[in-house]
């Protein structure tokens, strides 16, 4: 393998898969559940809105359902 390698002639093209891995939304929440998760994304240097989409994935995969019971 050579140690060096010319990429200046290379054309980049995008990802055509990368619009439909992801999609934006805007979504309301509490103050204190986004510090939460920007605190555990200082911790582990993932970005907090990667973490918030892996816990409610987990939760989905899991079949977790939400207490709607109210105190």
């Amino acid at each position: 393998m050579r140690k060096e390698y010319d990429f200046s002639r290379m054309s980049s093209r995008k990802n055509p898969y990368a619009s439909k891995l992801k999609r934006q939304v805007t979504i309301r929440m509490r103050d204190d559940v986004i510090c939460y998760f920007k605190s555990m994304s200082e911790n582990t240097g993932i970005p907090y809105q990667s973490l918030i989409n892996l816990y409610l994935r987990d939760c989905m995969v899991k079949g977790r359902q939400p207490d709607l019971s109210w105190h």
